[in-house]
């Protein structure tokens, strides 16, 4: 099980934002993010709530088990909590990379595009550690996991539907995510709590979902 963490353990206001007077974001600095990703037209790909708990198919435990190899793939990524619902995930996430690391934040709808920047320095755009920024981290989180459950849905489509996880072979097969993804900066203490709690009673709350249909 993640174990997870208090924000007062990483921010050492650190990560305080001191106004909010800033029009933009650089989605490469740290901070922790509240994340939330949906599947195409919100189609029902991971599983269902019985009972105010989450049974995962098997698309729904490899969107879990990539997700936990985020801070392989990325070591600078610190994972919080996250949860697997039927037709989305939420997950909160702290990039933590060495170095100054605070600006203010807005909210945002984020494309799977990175930001146009010229960072300047000796490694200007060369640099890899400069496009290692959120939208990169879904990006390859969202392919990784798109590969791995089509590629489920194939091998096993000659044993038709799996009634124990009841989603059809096929399905997985061309499953796909939305395009966009949610984020939230978190900026306080206080909000990284209340997120937190959200994250974990989500399936508990799942009727009163705005994702829920």
């Amino acid at each position: 099980m993640l174990r997870l963490r208090n924000m007062n353990d990483l921010y050492k206001h650190k990560y305080r934002i001191p106004s909010a007077r800033l029009q933009s974001w650089d989605y490469g600095t740290n901070g922790a993010y509240f994340v939330t990703i949906c599947t195409h037209e919100k189609h029902h790909a991971f599983g269902e709530i019985r009972e105010g708990e989450m049974h995962r198919n098997a698309a729904g435990k490899i969107a879990a088990e990539i997700w936990q190899l985020l801070p392989t793939q990325f070591p600078f990524v610190i994972l919080d909590a996250f949860v697997i619902m039927p037709n989305h995930m939420h997950g909160l996430l702290y990039i933590d990379k060495p170095g100054p690391g605070s600006r203010d934040a807005i909210n945002r709808v984020s494309t799977p595009a990175d930001t146009n920047q010229d960072p300047g320095g000796i490694a200007g755009n060369k640099n890899p550690m400069l496009h290692d920024n959120l939208s990169r981290i879904i990006r390859w989180y969202k392919g990784r996991t798109t590969f791995e459950i089509r590629k489920f849905g194939k091998d096993a489509d000659h044993q038709g539907r799996d009634a124990i996880n009841r989603v059809s072979t096929v399905e997985m097969a061309h499953f796909a995510w939305q395009a966009r993804f949610h984020d939230h900066i978190v900026r306080t203490s206080d909000t990284f709590l209340r997120i937190q709690a959200y994250v974990l009673n989500n399936p508990l709350l799942w009727e009163a979902d705005k994702f829920y249909f």
